[in-house]
């Protein structure tokens, strides 16, 4: 399938197209199939789950992993990426499996919301709870990052703290401020949790269930959106800086791997990443990273979209035909995923370049 019929035809409208069409689409290639329901139901009040479906030998030595749904908003292009990847069958080496995750957020997905049920940013939920990472510029800003109301003069009051804090920090420590992770404000921005969410445990399961841990070599793609230049796909590493796993990140990716914790990403430094349980779980056996596909400019647009759904699910139960949730909804769903052909397409072509190399990858693990 060329990548513009592709492009056209592997993206899902919604949570519940998208769930039914991955679930036939599995069925059809004989995949083996587990759903890990959640206990949630979504906006018109469908059922709302996980599904895993493993394609290739059970005893497999090797495993890509294809993870979707991690900011459940952003599972739009996931999801489509794996169904691509459905139609195509990459060429895998001998006795390697595929494994693909449906929505590891599947709440987030169907309400249209970065975070999962419990409000948490599933990539800052994998911490030491105990001891969680400290923000002190987000506790200073936080009720001007999530003002009482999207305009009027409490609105301005909250923009000029804002301005305020980086004309006195800059806009790199605004930066951390705002998105970097934070553990004491529940309904605010990039909350982290206060401990494991339903999907940090959905992931552990997955690992155990299909007995990931007893395999030679597991390579994970994560795919995101929200950050970098428009259609681009950068390819984030978020291991250790110095480790072995870094070494194989840009053996397999090349040098246009960047690293959060070494300062050369789009994303900055970041407690919690999703990939900290892979590590724990897997050791040295595991490689792991993201496509993080930009959309449009993260002040103008991204932002503006996700203070908007978090101020109006800080207000009480949502209203999903209300006019003005509609309009937060569509907002945010456009600013984490493009609905144009040639934007899908460009997804398309790096998903596709990025597996066939992760499997050049994994044929020398």
């Amino acid at each position: 399938m060329d990548t513009l019929k592709a492009a056209r035809t592997c993206f899902p409208k919604d949570y519940a197209e998208s769930r039914r069409r991955f679930l036939a689409a599995a069925k059809a290639l004989k995949a083996a199939i587990r759903a890990y329901p959640n206990p949630n139901k979504g906006p018109n009040g469908e059922a709302l789950a996980t599904d895993v479906a493993w394609l290739g030998p059970k005893n497999a030595a090797k495993v890509l992993v294809l993870l979707s749904g991690t900011h459940g908003v952003e599972a739009f292009t996931g999801a489509g990426c794996i169904m691509d990847a459905f139609k195509t069958r990459p060429k895998l080496p001998a006795g390697t499996a595929l494994l693909a995750i449906h929505a590891i957020n599947p709440f987030g997905f169907a309400w249209i919301r970065r975070v999962t049920e419990e409000g948490v940013d599933l990539n800052r939920n994998f911490v030491d709870f105990a001891n969680p990472p400290a923000n002190p510029g987000y506790d200073e800003l936080a009720d001007a990052i999530l003002p009482p109301a999207l305009e009027g003069p409490p609105f301005e009051a909250a923009q000029k703290k804002i301005a305020a804090y980086r004309e006195k920090h800059g806009m790199a420590a605004l930066h951390v401020a705002f998105s970097g992770g934070q553990y004491r404000h529940p309904k605010g921005l990039f909350f982290g949790g206060f401990e494991p969410t339903w999907s940090h445990r959905t992931h552990a399961a997955i690992i155990a269930d299909h007995a990931l841990t007893a395999r030679r070599h597991v390579a994970v793609i994560d795919y995101h959106t929200g950050l970098g230049p428009h259609g681009y796909g950068e390819l984030i590493c978020v291991h250790p800086p110095g480790t072995p796993a870094v070494a194989r990140c840009r053996a397999w990716w090349g040098d246009n791997v960047t690293e959060p914790l070494a300062g050369t990403s789009a994303a900055g430094a970041r407690h919690g990443f999703g990939c900290r349980i892979w590590e724990e779980k897997l050791g040295d056996a595991m490689t792991f990273i993201t496509i993080e596909y930009g959309t449009y400019d993260t002040f103008a647009v991204v932002r503006p979209a996700l203070v908007a759904d978090h101020w109006l699910h800080a207000q009480g139960p949502v209203n999903w035909s209300d006019p003005r949730t509609q309009r937060i909804k569509q907002a945010l769903k456009r600013a984490m995923y493009v609905d144009t052909d040639d934007w899908r397409e460009a997804a398309i072509w790096r998903s596709r370049q990025v597996i066939r190399m992760a499997a050049a990858g994994l044929a020398r693990a």
